[in-house]
């Protein structure tokens, strides 16, 4: 049998172990014709076909049999079987692909992925194929390590390439595939292939998914995050000669349900509400809300230091009182497939690839040429806060503003935009800005706060590729590609009863309120124009000597118009129309400040590298490989999205390069029964892109890292029955070089003099630090002094009365160094009064080293290991029992490291059993997978001060269960 490899003329390429195992499993004849030894793998890698023992690169292939064998559904399967590879899904409808611990760790519009993804070899952008299912594959490729000469526009982690099946023109060909499981699951596949000619062929490919959700909402006893997605794909294959081939393939994709981004959210409830969540675990606790944006603006202590007193009692609770997410009854359950929300998630995804692909083999020369086409939507909803505000609350509040409507008549305004007879109004994340206050609403019987996610990309791609085919020592391949991407559209939304509520009754007393009545981080436009040229020769220097060096160059332009808002600007009330008009929207003229209130921020940045490989590879024996490889890889910089005037952060980050080295062997044993692979590599990494949230935005940094690790891959295969694999892996990564951040969860550092403060006019952490005598009692006394001076009205622009309190301790088990205190305040007065005192404010805290802390998304260890055995029934039927099973080491969740941020290591268990029919036409099967139901957290996401500091996590589906029933012909 031989998988054809569809990867690049003149790439080097191989399969893993595990797509040589689940192979052979249903190639009834093979196993008859030869009942000894593995079944070769040819691969087309580079200018002739060869065998996969004999290519000189870690590359893991898995066929359409192997994906079925494996039960690998979708990506988050994938990296169950693979060496040194993890995968997560990510906060904002995004997720991380790791290969060796270089995975998608930017965030943002304008960042590129250290793990390209390819279909057909062509770049997807912002693509859906992780939300999509797998259906008709030929074979899914994944190269481990930097790319830096032939694929897209470069990858300094790896490649995953998805090829789809090829139209046949030899005969009819159909299958289907029904299924049905747990969680009133159903899923379906079919394929039909047609010959119209003897040169001319169509193949019509499709898949349904519809499912129960695996997550209770015990607030209701409903069921959520559920499936309902479908996609189709149609191909065409025309031959009009022999050296001739013309491939054309559309593709759509959409999903509209109820799916949850992450799993559940945690915290362990800080009882200050200086911090939200303490850092010392990941609990099954709520935010203190107090900590929160809303709960210190809307604080009776922050209200009265711009009112007075009086405008103080329209506040929603005092910084000092319970706090509207933890009273009575309002608890987060700890089954992790359990929540308690009032909001039910929306969920939908859209995604088109068209593609067209000439090839022609001139002799001596080959030539493809490649455009395609794509386009992608994401709109997503989920519960911010993963919780119920407490309504009590909120009548409270409205009553107050009804009493003192009287005395400032903009309170009416406010109360009619934000409740309706007994329910609470919030406002709809729209484009206009507007929200409640122009009639963009939904009530509820509870206070709602949700977050939206969404996004439409466009992209067009061209690529050529001239290759030769000599017979002599030497062979080339060159070519180009153009990429030209668009992103109309990219918003992240939060949107809360409690924004609603602040916004008005900051502008009432002036007729109006603060637009926008949310929070909204909006790129307006963004474009990508980029090229490659690329080029590698080969040359044999003896028989079983070969080099192969390769060059490209990389032109990168990238362009972002964006603005955050929350409460930036005033608006009359009854305004109409759009007071955040997008100039996409608009018809976008070069001018994107033209149309609204708030301004928009422009810029451009550029990059050019060059980058390269040179591998040598020695064919000692026939069975045995050894090569040795160094590569470069590029991933281009970008822009840090806008953020509102709290803190300093650079506009742009950097580049990254990885200089990777690779040394591995390729072994074949006991007459072809036994194989061992082994690879060690290392890698340099300098400006590794990495991401933290800081004022409600994601801000983009570089650390230089230093990564090396070892893979080896073994089967035996005794008999054509009998195989049995394993995978194993180490990792190392670490920071290399000094680089100096604040961690957001614990701005004390390590400095128990520190007094952590949160500043109740924008609702961040800083922290206040001694640098003399008298330790942390003396800082604790600056602080209260400081309180006191604003409270007596000592300090010019806000009025007395507030009542701010002295620092106060935090629970023992906190994670904080011991002594440390908590107090509310405003950071711009202590930076003030601490001017040339001992007292120093750190605007976003204590500075710490992270050299020597480990890559997120990292783990240190892995194996997997897989068994089946072939059944022989009858003539020509057969029984195939399976069972695999996959370690994950621990990891980190963030660059911050610490116990907060582990994520614990896990082990999964799946199993089947297949029979197949007659002449493998039809077959029947019973499966299993993650049979210990393993609810294990494949990777987190810490959200900022101002949100409280709450952990998001994502966890491995549960387990599934069922029988599916298929044909084949």
């Amino acid at each position: 049998m031989r998988i054809v490899s569809g990867f690049r003329a003149g790439l080097v390429a191989s399969a893993s172990i595990i797509g040589m195992l689940a192979v052979p499993a249903l190639a009834q004849q093979a196993a008859q014709a030869e009942d000894t030894g593995i079944e070769e793998i040819v691969v087309t890698a580079q200018r002739t076909a060869q065998s996969l023992q004999d290519v000189p690169i870690a590359v893991t292939a898995f066929d359409a049999t192997a994906l079925a064998r494996l039960q690998i559904n979708n990506p988050l399967d994938i990296q169950l079987t693979l060496p040194n590879i993890t995968f997560t899904k990510g906060n904002f409808t995004g997720s991380s692909f790791t290969i060796r611990g270089i995975g998608d760790l930017c965030v943002g519009v304008t960042c590129d992925s250290a793990t390209a993804i390819h279909s057909e070899g062509m770049p997807l952008f912002a693509t859906r194929l992780f939300e999509a299912e797998f259906f008709d594959l030929e074979r899914v490729e994944v190269l481990r390590g930097p790319q830096g000469t032939l694929f897209g526009r470069n990858a300094t982690g790896g490649v995953v390439n998805f090829v789809n099946a090829k139209p046949k023109m030899d005969a009819i060909h159909a299958a289907g595939e029904i299924e049905y499981g747990n969680f009133d699951s159903l899923r379906l596949k079919g394929m039909f292939n047609l010959p119209i000619s003897d040169t001319l062929a169509v193949r019509v490919a499709g898949t349904y998914l519809r499912r129960d959700g695996f997550t209770t909402n015990v607030f209701n006893n409903t069921r959520i995050d559920g499936r309902d997605l479908y996609a189709i794909r149609g191909s065409i294959r025309w031959q009009p000669t022999e050296n001739t081939t013309v491939d054309a393939m559309a593709y759509y994709f959409r999903e509209s349900d109820d799916r949850n981004r992450n799993q559940k959210q945690l915290c362990q409830t800080d009882p200050t509400g200086v911090l939200g969540c303490l850092p010392g675990r990941r609990d099954n606790g709520f935010i203190n809300a107090n900590s929160t944006f809303v709960g210190t603006l809307a604080s009776r202590e922050f209200l009265t230091t711009q009112g007075g007193a009086a405008f103080g009692a329209l506040g929603l609770g005092s910084l000092y009182a319970p706090d509207p997410y933890n009273y009575a009854g309002h608890t987060n359950p700890a089954d992790v497939r359990q929540i308690r929300t009032d909001y039910t998630p929306k969920y939908f995804a859209e995604e088109e690839q068209y593609m067209l692909r000439i090839q022609h083999d001139f002799g001596g020369i080959k030539a493809q040429l490649t455009g395609m086409y794509q386009r992608n939507a994401v709109d997503s909803s989920i519960d911010y806060n993963q919780s119920v505000f407490n309504p009590a609350v909120a009548n409270s509040a409205l009553a107050t503003a009804r009493a003192f409507s009287a005395a400032i008549p903009g309170l009416t305004n406010v109360v009619n935009a934000v409740s309706s007879g007994a329910n609470f109004c919030t406002s709809q994340p729209v484009e206009n800005g507007l929200g409640a206050y122009g009639g963009f609403r939904d009530c509820f019987s509870t206070p709602q706060d949700f977050d939206r996610s969404n996004q439409i990309v466009r992209g067009k791609t061209l690529e050529g590729i001239i290759s030769s085919q000599w017979d002599g020592k030497f062979n080339f391949l060159i070519g180009g590609i153009y990429v030209d991407t668009v992103l109309p559209e990219n918003s992240y939304y939060v949107n809360s009863w409690g924004i609603d509520y602040l916004v008005g009754v900051l502008g009432a007393a002036n007729g109006g309120y603060l637009g926008t009545p949310f929070f909204r981080n909006n790129t307006a436009r963004y474009t990508l124009k980029s090229y490659g040229l690329f080029g590698e020769a080969y040359y044999n220097l003896t028989d079983n000597l070969k080099i192969t060096a390769g060059l490209r160059y990389n032109n990168d332009k990238k362009f972002v118009s964006a603005r955050s808002t929350l409460a930036s600007f005033f608006v009359p009330f009854g305004t109409t129309g759009s007071v955040f008009n997008s100039p996409a929207a608009a018809g976008f003229d070069g001018d994107p400040n033209r149309a609204g209130i708030q301004p928009f921020s422009n810029r451009n940045v550029s990059f050019s590298e060059v980058t390269g490989r040179f591998v040598m590879d020695w064919q000692i024996t026939d069975d045995n490989l050894l090569y040795f490889s160094y590569s470069r890889g590029y991933k281009s910089g970008g822009i840090n999205p806008p953020l509102q005037p709290i803190f300093a952060v650079p506009d742009t980050f950097t580049p990254e390069f990885i200089d990777a080295f690779e040394i591995g062997s390729k072994n074949s044993f006991l007459d072809g029964a036994l194989r061992a692979n082994v690879t060690a590599f290392y890698y340099k990494y300098k400006g590794l892109q990495l991401s933290r949230i800081t004022a409600r935005t994601s801000v983009n940094d570089n650390v230089d890292a230093e990564v090396y690790g070892l893979e080896g891959e073994f089967i035996i295969q005794p008999t054509r029955r009998l195989a049995v694999n394993l995978n194993a892996s180490y990792l190392h990564t670490r920071v290399s070089t000094d680089k100096f951040l604040a961690n957001p969860r614990n701005p004390a550092g390590n400095r128990s003099d520190a007094v952590i403060v949160k500043d109740i006019s924008n609702g961040s952490n800083c922290a206040v630090v001694n640098n003399g005598a008298g330790g942390q009692a003396a800082t604790r006394a600056f602080v209260a002094q400081a309180n006191g001076a604003i409270n007596a009205g000592l300090i010019p622009g806000l009025r007395a009365g507030a009542g701010l309190r002295a620092p106060t301790d935090f629970p023992a088990d906190s994670g904080l160094p011991a002594g440390v205190g908590g107090a509310f305040s405003f950071c711009g007065v202590l930076q003030a009064l601490g001017t040339g005192t001992q007292f120093q404010m750190l605007p976003e805290g204590v500075l710490q080293n992270l050299r020597g802390n480990q890559l997120p998304q990292a783990p240190q260890y892995k194996f997997s290991a897989g068994m089946q055995y072939t059944f022989p029934v009858g003539d020509d039927m057969s029984f195939i029992p399976r069972v695999d099973i996959a370690h994950t080491g621990e990891s980190f969740g963030n660059i911050f490291n610490g116990a907060i941020n582990r994520v614990p290591s896990f082990t999964v268990v799946n199993a089947q059993a297949q029979f197949n029919g007659k002449d493998d036409k039809w077959y029947v099967r019973a499966f299993v997978q993650n049979l210990t139901n393993n609810n294990a957290v494949t990777g987190l996401y810490v959200t900022d001060q101002s949100s409280g500091l709450f952990t998001n996590i994502f966890t491995l589906e549960p387990r599934r269960y069922g029988v599916a029933a298929g044909f084949r012909f």
